[in-house]
């Protein structure tokens, strides 16, 4: 005989997502890149059938469903989205991506896995959740500054989140961000491109241009950060490591001697501050690449 615990055991096992995605290139902001996968349960389950028959089903966001199961006494006392949200962040930065299951969320929370489902139908739908919390974290630019300053201040903030919280990056690549936080982000981005000047045609792709760079290199960012904490090096000692490894290597001579002259021509005595260099004048040149179309398009329509 199966007991009741079991089956429940089963039920949340089905309902657990795919394995998670590598990571992908970020979209332009509000935009996303498609479905997220594994949003049904077992053979045959409600959630895969509202899949086969909708296939725009793609976010928790589109999802104008009942609830998956009618709410009675037994719903877990305190307990709502917000605060599973929240929680969903906590472990995502403490243990990661790969680690997250619902299972670890429940036990975070003092409650049952099942519990869980009174609010979300499927690991992705808390994953969708926890990825557009955290946008708010991005303050809005200022109104009243000049463009340039506005896209640098936004573009340090989405950098600044993405090395924060590391499992961003594939998520951003996975699911819709059509979220409230998401698209408050995705409108104060296009706003400051829309102030530019550039020819509307032009505009997404000033817009690609920066922040697929930030995001990559936020990305980049993030993962040597958390390399380095978990070897309990600081960067600066990691990277003297490697680099050291790397000088030892005859074949790669010539290499790391051109390295090493292009590392000295840019300055900066730590890992950060070489980066933060990096960073603003690869973001001035982005700058100065939108000001030099938008100048030519203007001559141009003269």
């Amino acid at each position: 005989m199966v007991s009741e615990s079991d089956r429940d055991s089963d039920r949340d096992s089905d309902r657990e997502s795919a394995p998670v995605p590598e990571p992908a290139p970020a979209p332009e902001p509000g935009t996303g890149a498609g479905a997220g996968t594994g949003r049904g349960g077992g053979p045959g389950s409600r959630a895969e059938a509202d899949l086969a028959n909708n296939a725009a089903r793609t976010s928790v966001w589109l999802d104008r469903r009942a609830p998956s199961r009618s709410r009675r006494t037994e719903s877990p006392v305190g307990l709502d989205r917000n605060r599973i949200t929240e929680a969903s962040v906590r472990l995502l930065d403490a243990d990661g991506l790969a680690k997250f299951s619902m299972r670890r969320l429940a036990a975070e929370l003092d409650v049952t896995a099942m519990s869980l489902y009174w609010y979300v139908d499927t690991k992705d739908d808390l994953l969708e959740l926890a990825l557009d919390s955290v946008y708010a974290e991005i303050a809005p630019p200022r109104e009243d500054a000049d463009w340039r300053d506005r896209l640098r201040e936004l573009a340090r903030s989405y950098r600044e989140l993405l090395v924060r919280h590391i499992w961003i990056s594939p998520l951003a690549g996975t699911f819709l961000n059509i979220g409230p936080n998401s698209m408050l982000f995705s409108y104060a981005v296009q706003d400051i491109v829309r102030a530019t000047g550039l020819p509307l045609e032009r505009q997404t792709g000033a817009l690609s241009a920066v922040f697929q760079f930030v995001y990559g290199f936020g990305t980049v960012e993030g993962h040597f950060k958390a390399r380095c904490d978990a070897t309990g090096l600081t960067q600066d000692e990691y990277h003297q490591r490697a680099m050291s490894t790397i000088r030892a290597q005859p074949h790669l001579r010539q290499i790391t001697e051109a390295s090493d002259e292009l590392m000295a021509a840019r300055g900066g005595k730590t890992v950060e501050e070489m980066r933060e260099r990096d960073f603003v004048f690869a973001l001035d040149l982005l700058i100065a690449g939108i000001e030099a179309v938008r100048d030519r398009s203007r001559s141009s329509a003269q």
